[in-house]
């Protein structure tokens, strides 16, 4: 009878135990919680001495009940509350219908974004959700909110007297007609690469990482979101990512032969309305910095 009884008590406190994390992964991590992940580097090929603070949203997927307006509002105020030099969004907009029980229509999280300021500007790229939606109207969003898309293209800024680039990817895993037969990628990474004007530094937006693996030094760092650190991330390991290559690029700062990449855990969700091990955040990257921030 006390074996039973013991049974039952520990049957009863696991149970219980499983309800809460699954009720805190579904209900208060996604909608809740809010963090800036901070990181700060000096990459090899960095311009020695010059210092950019840069912020990046990612994976805003726009939708209730997880992503409301009055939510995007408060993560533009977060991201204006860093100061940054420079913003930067990495794609994926909108929610799919499997996380939203309610639209945010493009005109009302595009308004939202327009309230985004740095110096240096806030620059975009496109993500595979927004292509799956609707590139079309995603675009016209950003240009309604004034925010210059990088598609296969390059733009050179100027921080404390010295210019860098800022490169943006076409989405990787999206095809198009090509005009010669067949179909080809959106992203043209040789046409990125030909948009270099100089020889200055430069940084890569590119939404999904798997591009990472077969980069040259050219860019100082790649920054990327998409994975969503897997949406569930334990003792640093992502059972699940969206990216093809795994663990290796699913979440945080990933060195590989001097070349420097970091993806973003995102803010919103993808597939299923999970979240546990890796909240929503707003990453903020010093650049010129010394060694990567705790």
């Amino acid at each position: 009878m006390r074996l039973f009884s013991r049974r039952l008590f520990l049957k009863g406190l696991f149970g219980s135990a499983f309800s809460l994390v699954g009720g805190y992964a579904v209900a208060v991590e996604p909608g809740f919680r809010l963090r800036v992940q901070p990181y700060a580097l000096t990459p090899p090929q960095w311009t020695p001495g010059l210092r950019l603070r840069i912020a990046a949203v990612a994976d805003i997927h726009a939708g209730e009940p997880y992503m409301s307006l009055d939510r995007i509002e408060r993560i533009v105020a977060a991201t204006n509350a860093l100061k940054a030099d420079l913003i930067v969004l990495l794609g994926d907009y909108v929610a799919a219908p499997e996380v939203r029980v309610r639209v945010v229509p493009s005109k009302d999280w595009s308004r939202a974004l327009s309230c985004l300021e740095a110096p240096l500007g806030v620059h975009a790229i496109l993500g595979n959700a927004d292509w799956w939606d609707n590139a079309v109207t995603c675009r016209r969003a950003l240009d309604r909110a004034g925010i210059p898309l990088l598609q296969n293209d390059a733009v050179r800024l100027v921080h404390q007297g010295r210019g860098f680039w800022l490169a943006g990817l076409g989405h990787q895993i999206t095809f198009v007609r090509s005009p010669y037969g067949g179909r080809r990628p959106i992203a043209d990474l040789d046409a990125t690469l030909a948009a270099l004007g100089t020889d200055e530094p430069a940084i890569l937006l590119a939404h999904e990482p798997k591009i990472f693996a077969g980069l040259t030094d050219r860019f100082a760092l790649t920054r990327s979101g998409h994975t969503h650190g897997g949406q569930v991330r334990l003792f640093g390991w992502s059972p699940v990512s969206a990216d093809s290559y795994g663990n290796r690029y699913a979440y945080g700062h990933v060195v590989e032969d001097g070349r420097h990449l970091i993806v973003s855990g995102g803010l919103g969700l993808s597939k299923l309305p999970v979240r546990l091990g890796v909240p929503p955040e707003i990453v903020l990257i010093e650049l010129g910095g010394d060694g990567e921030a705790a």
